[in-house]
């Protein structure tokens, strides 16, 4: 009798304890985004550079422990960080030193501050969703592992006589180089099940991460069915491999299927994906740069609401939350400088701050943010230019000019305004 007492009691124990962990993980039930029983909502950052910055010998772990300390301060909650990053040694316009250097070879000084970056962003109460892939060169990506997979040589579209078409044509061979999406397939496998060197918890049972994300900005374009065979294939091997973490794509939404060969709904009902990504970028889609005057802002504005209506309707038909994971306009005048004032950013993120507030006030679908980007103490050494090799990480990727996009520890109207939202959403729980 005393025996099955001690049994029942251990058993008891182990179902409260794991009943008591699995409440830590952001779950999706009914549409929303669910931690520790409530809603959870958040005012986030891209942060891409977190996983090269806490490396130990090759990064600078001061800074990031500043740049946590900055975001913690404004309230943000959320970060998006690349969680992959491949380059051999002539890769250009990419991340270096990179994670991978050759498939299956792996900078182990990366590895450490991948690790280093989860235990600081645990100590904040953070939670990171972990980019696996690119469909651009700025973290090697398709690219590369087309590269790697004897597809022939990367067409820059940075590089003279080459065109953004060449690019993007070979970038779509991955969704059907077997060999290419295998050396992938290995990459996912071996961060899903990697024990941190510092916490010592397996990834797939941390939950600092909020989800893995299949890639960034994967497109279709002309071949929709072979993105999209890649992205349920892909998306039902994560999940075959963790069962706690979401699943999302990546996309920038409906980008329109005619251009760039992706559709929210087709994409995002998949019962493997969890919850719905959108970007909204005015400037890359020709809508407005901020040479333009207020009658041209407007017109963008009234495009993004559109955009915005458009994945609300898609959202609530699949029953399933979204995050705006990325945004953004120059800074005035389209200048690089990194003391140029930020007027009409400014403007653009107060309209999109308060359309996400407003949904998670009101229980709309939209449930939070990341926006692009936090590039906190570090400027471009050479403003307008492509990074090189040894400079100081931003917010901009190496395959953009440097201080396009990014957000400085000095842009306070910017700053004031991020922390005026983060106030209300944090509120709001």
């Amino acid at each position: 009798m005393k025996t099955r007492l001690i049994i029942a009691l251990v058993i008891s124990i182990s179902i409260s304890s794991c009943s008591s962990y699995k409440r830590h993980f952001v779950k999706v039930k009914d549409g929303d985004l669910i931690l520790k029983k409530r809603a959870y909502t958040f005012i986030g950052s891209n942060y891409w550079q977190g996983m090269n910055l806490g490396a130990p010998n090759s990064g600078d772990r001061e800074r990031l422990v500043r740049e946590l300390n900055e975001l913690q301060a404004l309230g943000i909650k959320n970060l998006r960080v690349v969680a992959a990053s491949e380059g051999d040694i002539d890769m250009k316009y990419c991340i270096h030193p990179a994670l991978q250097t050759s498939p299956g070879v792996y900078n182990e000084d990366l590895w450490k501050g991948l690790d280093f970056l989860l235990s600081e962003m645990d100590k904040r109460d953070m939670k990171a969703i972990m980019v696996l892939g690119n469909f651009w060169t700025w973290s090697g990506g398709f690219p590369q592992y087309l590269k790697w997979a004897n597809a022939g040589n990367i067409p820059f579209p940075q590089d003279e006589g080459t065109s953004w078409k060449d690019f993007t044509d070979y970038s779509l061979k991955f969704y059907t180089d077997t060999l290419a999406q295998a050396m992938m397939n290995n990459h996912i496998e071996k961060i899903i099940n990697r024990k941190n060197s510092i916490t010592k918890k397996r990834y797939k049972k941390d939950a600092t991460i909020m989800a893995w994300q299949l890639a960034n900005e994967p497109r279709g374009y002309d071949a929709p069915k072979d993105f999209l065979k890649w992205t349920q294939n892909t998306s039902a091997y994560i999940k075959s491999l963790d069962k706690y973490h979401l699943v999302c794509l990546g996309t920038e939404g409906n980008t329109n299927d005619t251009i760039s060969g992706t559709d929210v709904y087709r994409d995002n009902n998949n019962e493997n994906i969890d919850y719905i990504t959108m970007h909204i970028w005015p400037q890359n889609w020709g809508w407005f740069n901020p040479k333009q005057g207020e009658e041209k802002f407007q017109e963008a504005i009234e495009k993004a609401n559109e955009y915005w209506n458009d994945h609300v309707a898609v959202a609530k038909t699949l029953n399933k939350p979204i995050i705006l994971e990325e945004f953004g306009i120059a800074r005035d005048e389209s200048s690089y400088d990194p003391d140029a004032q930020t007027v009409w950013r400014d403007k653009f993120y107060n309209h999109l701050f308060a359309k996400v507030l407003n949904s998670i006030q009101n229980g709309g679908v939209v449930k939070g943010l990341n926006f692009w980007t936090y590039s906190g103490e570090a400027k471009p050494e050479r403003p307008g230019e492509y990074w090189e090799k040894g400079d100081a990480f931003l917010g901009d990727p190496p395959h953009e000019l440097q201080g396009w996009y990014g957000v400085y520890n000095t842009d306070k109207t910017t700053l004031d305004l991020i922390k005026k939202y983060t106030i209300k959403v944090n509120t709001n729980e």
